[in-house]
């Protein structure tokens, strides 16, 4: 709407006041210049658009004879004729207001067309419209905060007043305010209410307005201010204003609703003060008096008679005067820095917080007024900055505000008390769930008890009305942000707030579930799955019992059973899984969750019934039953919590709540038979009968692995297997809390503590107190818990991911396989007893190998297995993805320490062991995170240099050196910020004043993630605003790079914040937590990454010794086997024994007679980890205890077979002496040189992935190696091709002695696919040593050097040495040492034992098997080999190998004292140690459902 009065053109249907338009003398060209205005007043008509174009065809002529700013002059009227056919056509774009109405309204009374359409004056419209801008003029009653002035405070009251008489004294008060904005040396208003002459006036002094003509307009600006509309200093929308005018009506409304108005000024800089008086609703302007300011003054005054009339007032009554006072006040408490004056009395209040006190005050005396005295509500003040004061209190569960914006009192608030309660409410919500996460409390709910004050500047406010009692501007233009401190929020967060809206959240609870309470009736609808007794919420239904099954296939086994005890008294209710934790549930989950309002209206409980009986229930008993597993221990313990929370007096009721037990194990003999009810039982009966031999046994996993028929037996002996718990004490309530209140961690931690193995809940009792429950058989799940969730400080591997790698190395995995293949070989060979998708995962987490999961990758990942984008969420399928054993992983897992191992038994089959003993800590390496019951762990990667480095420092004596978190990959940077905790810093980077390149996220950030944040900042929502003008992608899924566009502007800003903190650069990493169960199998806390790994190191050195020992032990015994066998064939040559044409038993009896050895065949067995013992007959031996001897063919009975005995005799006796010359350190050295050269080959392989270029192949590095041995003077060719056994002989090592006599490599024999290794891969050097047998020399040479030894059956010992017999002791148990290594290719799996009675076969080839080419570990070279007699080597091989094999069937290969991790049927200790079974206390089938 402009200010010409042209442009006004109204339509009333009624109404005589339109007066006609006088066209005045001045040219067109003012007109011209306010056609868009005109335009803009006719906008919010644009739904007529018809009309609207009509109106505008005519619009343009009519404006052209108007004049700016004569509506209104002294002269003449604002209403004069206008012509009638200038109107007829423009007045079209309100036809459907005023045109439509009178017709509409009164049909009878015809007018004229010129009588129908009508234009008013702007001033007029304001008259006749008042509603569109100073609000109603009609009374109301509402309550209100007026000034009370006998308390002198503020009130809250009915009162009676107009909004527009209001609105035209706020308008004078608020522009004499913003003068404060204008002038800050503006120090006082006066504001005078005279109510016998119903005169205002509001007097400022400060800067006075401008006493001079405005040289566009052609009037005096004090006139053009306050007597012409739409005319102001605010409509410069480019200048950020923080005054409350914005539209140029203002002081105008005040004047057109006055019966006289007069403007006062003085006027500084012109020295003139100015006096105008304006009547009759402003349609009056009286001449201004000017005269001279001669002291300078500056003030401008403002008094007004209002037309009370127009308001229906007679005069200014109380309420009204209440309110105007009241408003007095407000700039008393909003304008900082000015004296304010009421009816010349100053008025007491200096500052916004005193203001607010005048509220707090008057509501608490309100309060105690009505009832007892109560304490003055807490007050929080802060002053935010130079725009913002904020105050908070306590409001009795509904939202209240007093709030301002700029001096104007936004009664209804707006967008900043929106911004700055929902930032309390969001700040305090964090407060809230750290007191009660399961609270169900919403941010606005948390609003509804804050009573929040504000006072506020804000730029270029805008209002939804005229009244402006709600502010609407975004709160991204305030031009200022409103940031509440963390001590403001701490203050707030005292007062009370927070149990204020707990208290209310379980009152909203307390209803809730109340509409959802059971009752007694004799049926349940809309349960589906409840089989319901006959009798329930019948008259016997207090002797009903309800049965709460574990799953489907439980319910199907209890209602088998209830074919025996019939289905009236009985009912069944199956559980989907674990109950809900109630104790910590949020109140929508526990209403949503289905099974417990089923079990509630099952049982017909209502919501805070405390129950002495159980009459008005529909069941008077709830019989828990569930497998008798850990798992289902928990589930007890879960529906014990709901009862204790929701309903303890149940649990006080006798015989209310039962359970029903079945058995875990049965065992039987014949006609006997045992049964077990827990597993420490039937742990401890096996250790009082012999392991349980001769006793078949069945493991009832389950209760689906019970049959029909065994359920019948069950319910046929109710009195057996039907438990009641003792009724509820005080003390169990606190254990039940302290078992699972997630706050009571610490209490949990010592509870566990004190657990001792061997605990178990003893069943042969008639009640069960739940104290027992909890202590005794709850505390079993606890540690199951923990041990699937926390790994062992020996190998950095959980109970899951230890089965898995188990499987891998039995089913020796070099071939890849389908994860989702491996996922049933693991459950196969390992009792996994959970889901296989979580199996399937733990495959997959082992093979990852993105930056933030693992440094070394344990698997494989052939195929999709995850990427850094989403945090490997997005890995392929298992039915898609391949894994198998990488290089890697064996030379951290050294083959030759699974005989030393300590394999746990599990349903009767050797499964994988207690730990692993790593060359290195795995679990500094790769890290863990896990959380279980009290205790949860957090350990970051560590790099591999750093800690083999202190290994080798701690081997030597010396002091660790201090390590950081490392994570392969990572380009950022990790700093020390505190003892304990770590800065992980991503890489940003600027790189034009409107580019920045990110090149790296820290750890766990994922790509997808900081691409939805900056997608977020491109974008903008409500929270975050549009800084981002946009990005570009061009990473990789292995590597990060955005590229991230903005203006110079926000550029700026963001430096201004810090790059790093915008874009959420950093994150931190602690090393506070790390938790391990150590090397005793207890849970423990270290304090940094060098106690881990100093405990590490003394257990891994004592295995080295260990494996030493026992690599000693086992030469001595082939020592001995040699000289049996050459001794044998020697006698058979000098005819001193005769083996023909007599009886096996004979024959036996004439070698024991001669004292030859018997090497039994059940050694391997011990080896291998049976429980039995070993023959004790060794000495005497059974008679295929000598088939070692009796099977070696004839023509192997040689003299050259003699004297290749000899020279193995010698080797093996060379051997012996290089391998004690070796320390454990030294073994330890040496696979940690291994380990470290296929680590720098991953990072080469890292190297070559980021540019493009293809990795090492497998062959490259077998002929990179082959070509490093030859450069070395060893020969790499032919020596060991002699030893190449053939593809389709049994594996078994052949004699290293046999090197002399090389053959070519067409003749040599397939490689077998046992573990050999070959003298390459040795680091002992052996000692100079006469020979006496005169054959090849070199042959000895290689033999001294083959520490590593291939004890195959023909690894004979030469009858000259006596060698000690062979029974290793618990402290030599089973290991190769490091100079054993295994080719990643071999079979090192080892060989099970065959059967005891049968003889070897005959004729079963096989060669000696050093490692091909393919050997994984590089050994000390040897020295360089002769290669004399070369050609008739080849033929006397040949027969070598043919003669030999008939005599290699029972004896040691390799593989025999590699023992397998996997035991025979019967696991029997190995050689020298005791039985092995795991700890008592724990059923590994529970392991692992979150790895």
């Amino acid at each position: 709407m402009s200010d010409s009065e042209s442009d006004g053109f109204i339509m009333d249907g009624g109404g005589s006041e339109s007066d006609g338009y006088v066209a005045p003398t001045k040219a067109k060209k003012a007109a011209a210049e306010k056609k868009a205005p005109a335009k803009k007043a006719a906008a919010p008509k644009a739904a007529k658009a018809p009309a609207a174009k009509k109106a505008a065809t005519k619009k343009t002529p009519l404006a052209s004879k108007n004049l700016p700013n004569d509506s209104i002059s002294e002269a003449e009227s604002d209403v004069a004729d206008s012509p009638v056919k200038s109107k007829a056509k423009v007045v079209d774009d309100d036809e459907d207001e005023f045109g439509a109405g009178p017709s509409t309204a009164a049909p009878v009374n015809k007018k004229s067309a010129s009588e129908v359409y009508q234009k008013l004056s702007q001033r007029e419209h304001v008259l006749k419209r008042p509603d569109t801008y100073i609000g109603s003029v009609e009374a109301i009653t509402q309550k209100m905060w007026v000034f009370d002035e006998e308390s002198k405070g503020m009130i809250y009251r009915d009162i009676t007043f107009v909004p527009g008489f209001l609105k035209i004294f706020d308008e004078i008060l608020v522009n004499a305010a913003d003068n404060k904005i204008n002038d800050p040396s503006m120090d006082s208003i006066k504001v005078v209410i005279d109510r016998e002459k119903n005169t205002i006036s509001v007097h400022n002094n400060g800067k006075g307005i401008p006493v001079e003509m405005h040289k566009k307009e052609g009037v005096m600006i004090p006139e053009l201010i306050f007597g012409h509309l739409l005319a102001g200093s605010n409509f410069d929308d480019d200048q950020k204003k923080l005054t409350g005018g914005r539209n140029g009506y203002g002081a105008k409304l005040a004047n057109i609703y006055s019966h006289e108005f007069i403007v006062e000024t003085a006027d500084k800089i012109n020295a003139k003060k100015y006096k105008q008086v304006f009547s009759d609703n402003m349609s009056k302007k009286g001449s201004p008096k000017i005269t001279e300011n001669k002291k300078g003054e500056e003030w401008t005054k403002i008094t007004f008679t209002p037309d009370l009339e127009r308001f229906g007032m007679s005069g200014i009554d109380d309420d009204t005067n209440a309110l105007l006072m009241k408003r007095v006040y407000d700039m008393a408490g909003t304008v900082q820095g000015i004296k304010v004056f009421l009816n010349e009395e100053r008025l007491k209040i200096k500052g916004f917080k005193q203001y607010v006190e005048m509220y707090i005050n008057s509501a608490s005396a309100a309060t105690s007024a009505e009832g007892a005295a109560m304490a003055k509500p807490p007050l929080v003040y802060e002053v935010v900055n130079k725009r913002w004061e904020v105050a908070f209190t306590l409001s009795e569960g509904e939202m209240k505000q007093v709030s301002f914006a700029n001096s104007i009192a936004t009664t209804k608030g707006g967008t900043h008390v929106d911004m700055v309660s929902t930032q309390l409410a969001n700040k305090l919500m964090d407060q809230i769930k750290k007191k009660n996460k399961a609270a169900p409390v919403k941010p606005f709910q948390v609003k509804n008890h804050m009573w929040i004050f504000i006072n506020a500047l804000v730029e270029n406010p805008a209002f939804d009305s005229q009244t402006k009692e709600n502010l609407t501007l975004k709160s991204s233009a305030f031009g200022s942000k409103c940031d509440l401190s963390e001590d403001f929020i701490k203050k707030v967060a005292k007062t009370g707030i927070i149990d204020n809206v707990l208290s209310w959240a379980r009152f909203k609870q307390d209803q809730i579930m109340k509409k959802t309470d059971g009752a007694k009736r004799t049926r349940v609808g809309g349960i589906v799955k409840l089989e319901d007794a006959n009798h329930a919420g019948g008259r016997n239904a207090k002797n009903c019992t309800l049965i709460l099954t574990e799953g489907d296939s439980a319910k199907a086994l209890a209602v088998s059973g209830l074919a025996v005890v019939g289905r009236d008294e009985y009912g069944v209710f199956p559980l989907r899984g674990k109950l809900l934790n109630v104790r910590e549930a949020g109140h929508d989950q526990i209403i949503k969750n289905v099974e417990l309002q089923h079990i509630r209206q099952i049982l017909g409980l209502k919501h805070k019934q405390d129950y002495t009986t159980t009459d008005s229930l529909r069941y008077g008993h709830l019989m828990i039953m569930t497998d008798q597993d850990h798992d289902g221990s928990h589930i007890k313990g879960l529906l014990i919590n709901f009862l204790d929370h929701f309903y303890p007096s149940l649990l006080r009721i006798p015989n209310f709540l039962l359970e029903f037990i079945t058995p875990i194990v049965k065992v039987w003999k014949g006609k006997q038979e045992h049964t077990f009810y827990t597993m420490p039982q039937y742990e401890e009966w096996k250790a009082a009968n012999n392991d349980g031999r001769g006793w078949d046994s069945k493991y009832y996993k389950g209760l689906g692995t019970s049959e029909a028929k065994d359920a019948q037996k069950y319910f046929a002996d109710l009195d057996r297997h039907r438990l009641a718990f003792d009724t509820l004490k005080t003390e169990d309530r606190g254990l039940i809390d302290m078992a699972f209140n997630k706050k009571k961690a610490d209490d949990r931690k010592e509870w566990l503590r004190q657990f001792k193995p061997g605990t178990f809940l003893d069943h042969d009792t008639n009640v069960i107190p739940i104290s027992d429950f909890v202590n005794k058989e709850l505390i079993l799940f606890s540690m199951a818990d923990n041990l699937r969730s926390i790994p062992s400080v020996a190998d950095g591997l959980k109970p899951g991911q230890r089965k898995v790698m188990f499987a891998t190395f039995k089913r020796n995995l070099t071939k890849e396989i389908k994860v989702a293949q491996l996922v049933g070989y693991v459950s196969e060979k390992t009792a996994y007893h959970h889901g296989e998708q979580s199996l399937a995962s733990t495959i997959v987490g082992l093979a990852q190998t993105f930056v933030g999961s693992n440094n070394i990758n344990l698997l494989s990942p052939n195929g999709q297995f995850g990427t850094r984008l989403s945090g490997g969420k997005d890995a392929a399928s298992p039915r898609y993805i391949y894994t198998a054993i990488p290089r890697m992983t064996r030379a951290i897992f050294h083959p030759a320490d699974e005989g030393l191992l300590n394999y746990l038994i599990e349903e009767g089959m050797g499964i994988e062991p207690e730990y692993y003993l790593p060359t290195v800590p795995l679990v500094l390496i790769n890290g863990a995170d896990g959380i279980g019951t009290g205790w949860s762990t957090s350990i970051p990667n560590f790099n591999p240099i750093e800690i083999v480095e202190n290994l080798r420092r701690l081997m030597r004596g010396e002091e660790q050196e201090k390590m950081n978190p490392w994570f392969r990959g990572f380009k950022g940077s990790i700093e020390r910020i505190e003892q304990d905790k770590y800065k992980v810093s991503g890489v940003i980077e600027k790189i034009d004043d409107k580019t920045l390149e990110v090149t790296e996220l820290p750890i766990r950030k994922w790509t997808q993630d900081f691409k939805e944040m900056i997608e977020e900042m491109t974008t903008g929502t409500d929270k975050v605003p549009a800084t981002i003008k946009d990005y570009e992608e061009h990473h990789t899924e292995s590597a990060v790079h955005f590229k991230i566009h903005m203006t110079e502007a926000n550029m700026k800003a963001a430096e201004e914040e810090g790059l790093e903190k915008r874009f959420k650069m950093t994150t931190s990493l602690s090393t506070g937590n790390m938790v391990c169960f150590d090397l005793n199998g207890k849970i423990r806390k270290y304090a940094s990454a060098e106690d881990i790994l100093l405990d590490f190191f003394g257990k891994r050195l004592e295995y080295y010794g260990l494996r030493k020992q026992w690599l000693a032990d086992e030469l001595n015994k082939q020592f001995e086997k040699l000289s049996n066998q050459a001794r044998f064939v020697n006698m058979i040559i000098n005819k001193e024994l005769n083996v023909n044409n007599k009886k096996k038993a004979v024959i036996v009896d004439e070698l024991r007679a001669l004292k030859f050895r018997p090497f039994p065949k059940k050694a391997q067995a011990k080896d291998a980890g049976e429980a039995e013992a070993a023959l004790e007959e060794e000495d005497e031996g059974m008679a295929s205890d000598y088939d070692y001897l009796l099977g070696m063919a004839i023509w192997s009975l040689t003299v050259e077979k003699v004297n290749k005995l000899l020279a193995e005799r010698d080797a093996k006796e060379g051997e012996l002496i290089e391998l004690l010359k070796l320390s454990p350190q030294d073994i330890w050295n040496t696979d940690l040189d291994k380990f470290l050269e296929e680590w720098q080959l991953l990072l080469d392989n890292d190297t070559l992935a980021a540019k493009g270029m293809k990795p090492k192949t497998k062959g490259a590095i077998k002929a990179a190696i082959k070509k490093k041995k030859r450069a070395a003077g060893e020969d790499t060719d032919d020596e060991e091709d002699d030893f190449k056994p053939k593809a389709a002989v049994k594996p078994r090592a052949k004699p290293k002695a046999a090197a002399s006599k090389a053959s070519p490599i067409k003749a040599s024999p397939a490689k077998r696919d046992s573990a050999n290794v070959s003298d390459e891969d040795m680091d002992i050097k052996p000692p100079a040593k006469k020979v006496a047998a005169a054959k090849t020399a070199a042959a000895k040479v290689k033999a001294k050097i083959e520490t590593k030894m291939d004890l195959d059956d023909s690894d004979d010992d030469i009858y000259t040495v006596p060698a000690p017999k062979a029974a290793p002791s618990a402290a030599t148990t089973i290991a190769k040492s490091k100079a054993t290594i295994i080719d990643d290719d071999s079979d090192n799996t080892p060989i099970e034992p065959k059967p005891k009675a049968k003889p070897a076969p005959k004729k079963k080839t096989a060669a000696s098997a050093p490692p091909s080419d393919d050997s994984d570990i590089d050994i000390l070279p040897s020295k360089p080999v002769a290669k004399a007699k070369k050609a008739p080597a080849a033929k006397s091989k040949k027969v070598k190998e043919e003669s030999e094999s008939d005599f290699d069937d029972d004896s040691m290969a390799i593989d025999d004292f590699v023992p397998s991790p996997i035991a025979p049927k019967k696991t029997a200790p190995r050689a020298g140690r005791g039985v092995t079974k795991k700890p008592a206390y724990i059923e590994m089938s529970d392991e692992d459902d979150d790895e």
